[in-house]
């Protein structure tokens, strides 16, 4: 699995890196998260705002910090 959080580095984007983290921990999942900063990446996932989480290329959420329970329901599926 691959989580990608999009953002330019801000509070609310490495709160919402931090939150995937421990959302995979707690479902002892493989996964690899990455933090992507690149604005023409962010972009090409047709994201004007951040934080964005990303799940296996499918944006899951833009605009807002995702609460655990969501990511974890976004992982299970």
């Amino acid at each position: 699995m691959r989580i990608e959080v999009l953002g330019s580095g801000c509070a609310k984007c490495n709160k919402t890196k931090e939150i995937a983290e421990k959302a995979v921990k707690e479902m002892g999942v493989e996964a690899e998260i990455i933090k992507v900063e690149d604005f023409d990446k962010i972009l090409g996932y047709g994201v004007m705002i951040t934080p964005a989480l990303v799940i296996d290329g499918d944006v899951k959420v833009a605009g807002k910090v995702p609460s655990i329970d969501d990511i974890k329901k976004w992982i299970t599926k």
